[in-house]
C-alpha cells in the first residue's frame, strides 16, 4: 500500500508558538466542521427519498452511503498530493469548490433523474470533503497542549454534529415534505408522475448548498490563516513508497485504524437506517418527513454529548471516557435490536449521545505521541473514515433476516471500541513533538 501524508502542510506540532493567536482560524475551520457534517447527514433524509423514487432495496439504498464513502479509501492519497502541491489554503478552497461542483451536479441528476449520476456526484461531493478532512483534523488535534487534543478536537466536532442536527430539518422540509414519498404512509406505491416530481424536489437544496459553499470558499480563500510547521522534505523522501515501519510501533494508531473504520459502521448504519426502521407501524409508525424531525434528536445528542466531553476530557482521561461511552452504546443498541415501539425508537435516539466522542476521541489518541509521523498517521485514520462504505452490510443484514435484527452489527462494533478504549489505545513508542512555525 502507498503512503498516506495528510499534507504537507497540515500541522505536526503539540505546543502552540508564543504571540501566535489560533482561535480565529479555529474558528473558521469550525466552519468547515460544521459543513461536511451538514452535507453528510442530508444524505439520510436523501436515501428514503432516493429508495422511494428508484424503487430500491435496502441493499441498493446502502450502497449510495457506500459509494459516499468508498471516496475516502481512494481521495485520501490525492488529496495529500494536492495539498503539498498548492499548500493547506488553497487546498481547503480547492475541496469547498469540488463540493460546490458536486452539488450543482445533484441538481443535473434531479433533473433527468438518474441513479448512476447520483452515486457519481455524491462520490464527487465526498471527495471534496475528504481532502476538508485530511487537513482539518490533525491541525485542530495537534495545536495547544497534547493532553487536551481530544478535548479540543471534541469541541470543533461538537460544530460538526450542529450541522448533523440542523440537516435532518433541512432535508425533512425541502426534499422529504416537498415530495409525495416523504408525506405518504408507509407501503404506499408511487406512480411515475409522482417519482419524477419528487426526483426534482432535490434541486431547491443542493442549489442552496452550492451557494453556502461558494460563500465560504471566498471567505476561506481570504482569511490568514496561520502556517504550521510541516514535515521535512528529508523525512518525506524517505518515506516515499510503502507505509513508514516505524508506524507499526505505536499500538495506538495499529489499533486505532480500525478502531475508526469500524466505528464508521455503526455510525453510518444507525444514520442511514433511522429513517426507515423509526418509520415502520411496530416502531412508531411515522412518515418519512416525521422520521426525519426525529433524526435530528439523533445528531443533537451526539453535539451535546462533544460539547460535555469536550470539558470532562479536561478533567479525565480520554480512553476511561471513551469506554464509558462505548458501554452506553452498546447498551441502547442491545435495547433497539430487542424492544419495540417507542422504547426502541428513543434507544436508537440515545446512541447518538453516546456515539458523539467516538470519532474526535478515536483519531487523537491514534495520533498521540507520533510526533513528526503525525502527519503519515493522520492520513491513514482519514483514509479508515472509508469504513462507512461497509453499511451495505447492513442493508444486506436488513433485507436477509429484518432491519431490527440488522443493528447487532452496531452492537458488535462498540465492543471493538470499548476494547481500543481500554487497551489498543495506550502508547508504546513516543516520538519528539515538533513545534509551529511562524504565523503567515
Amino acid at each position: 500500500m502507498p503512503s498516506v501524508v495528510s499534507s504537507a502542510d497540515a500541522p505536526v506540532a503539540h505546543t502552540p508558538q508564543a504571540g501566535v493567536r489560533y482561535g480565529p482560524a479555529l474558528a473558521l475551520l469550525a466552519s468547515l466542521f460544521f459543513m461536511w457534517g451538514f452535507i453528510t447527514v442530508i444524505n439520510n433524509t436523501l436515501l428514503p427519498h432516493l429508495r422511494a423514487v428508484f424503487s430500491l432495496s435496502y441493499t441498493q439504498t446502502t450502497l449510495i452511503e457506500s459509494v459516499w464513502f468508498i471516496a475516502y479509501f481512494f481521495a485520501s492519497i490525492p488529496s495529500a498530493k494536492l495539498i503539498e502541491r498548492i499548500g493547506y489554503q488553497k487546498s481547503l478552497v480547492t475541496g469547498l469548490l469540488i463540493m460546490a461542483a458536486g452539488a450543482l451536479g445533484m441538481m443535473l441528476a434531479a433533473s433527468i433523474p438518474s441513479y448512476g449520476v447520483t452515486l457519481v456526484m455524491l462520490f464527487v461531493i465526498a471527495s471534496g470533503i475528504t481532502l476538508l478532512q485530511v487537513a482539518a483534523n490533525p491541525y485542530v488535534a495537534v495545536v495547544g497542549k497534547p493532553e487536551t487534543a481530544s478535548s479540543r478536537l471534541n469541541l470543533v466536532q461538537a460544530l460538526n454534529s450542529m450541522g448533523t442536527m440542523l440537516a435532518p430539518m433541512f432535508g425533512a422540509y425541502l426534499i422529504l415534505g416537498r415530495s409525495k414519498s416523504g408525506t405518504a404512509t408507509a407501503g404506499t406505491v408511487l406512480t411515475e408522475a409522482e417519482r419524477m416530481a419528487d426526483a426534482h424536489s432535490v434541486i431547491l437544496p443542493y442549489a442552496l448548498v452550492a451557494v453556502v459553499l461558494v460563500i465560504l470558499a471566498v471567505v476561506i480563500a481570504k482569511f490568514p490563516l496561520p502556517a504550521m510547521k510541516s514535515t521535512s522534505p528529508a523525512d518525506k523522501a524517505k518515506r516515499k513508497g510503502l507505509i513508514n515501519p516505524e508506524l507499526f510501533k505505536h499500538r495506538n494508531l495499529v489499533f486505532g485504524v480500525p478502531a475508526i473504520f469500524i466505528y464508521l459502521i455503526a455510525e453510518i448504519g444507525v444514520a442511514n437506517l433511522f429513517v426507515n426502521f423509526v418509520s415502520q407501524p411496530d416502531i412508531a409508525n411515522l412518515t418519512h418527513e416525521q422520521a426525519g424531525n426525529y433524526l435530528s434528536f439523533l445528531w443533537g445528542g451526539m453535539m451535546v454529548g462533544r460539547f460535555v466531553g469536550s470539558l470532562v476530557m479536561q478533567k479525565i482521561d480520554a480512553g476511561k471516557v471513551l469506554a464509558f461511552f462505548s458501554i452506553g452504546a452498546f447498551a441502547v443498541m442491545m435495547i433497539t435490536v430487542f424492544a419495540h415501539g417507542p422504547v426502541a425508537m428513543w434507544s436508537l435516539i440515545l446512541v447518538g449521545l453516546f456515539h458523539s466522542i467516538m470519532f474526535p476521541t478515536i483519531f487523537t489518541l491514534g495520533i498521540k505521541g507520533l510526533g513528526p509521523l503525525t502527519e503519515e498517521a493522520s492520513g491513514l485514520l482519514v483514509m479508515a473514515i472509508a469504513g462507512g462504505a461497509l453499511v451495505v452490510v447492513q442493508g444486506w443484514l436488513a433485507d436477509t433476516y429484518g432491519l431490527q435484527t440488522s443493528f447487532l452489527l452496531t452492537a458488535i462494533c462498540e465492543l471493538y471500541v470499548l476494547f481500543y478504549a481500554l487497551w489498543g489505545s495506550k502508547t508504546t513508542h513516543a516520538e519528539p513533538d515538533l513545534v509551529p512555525a511562524a504565523a503567515e
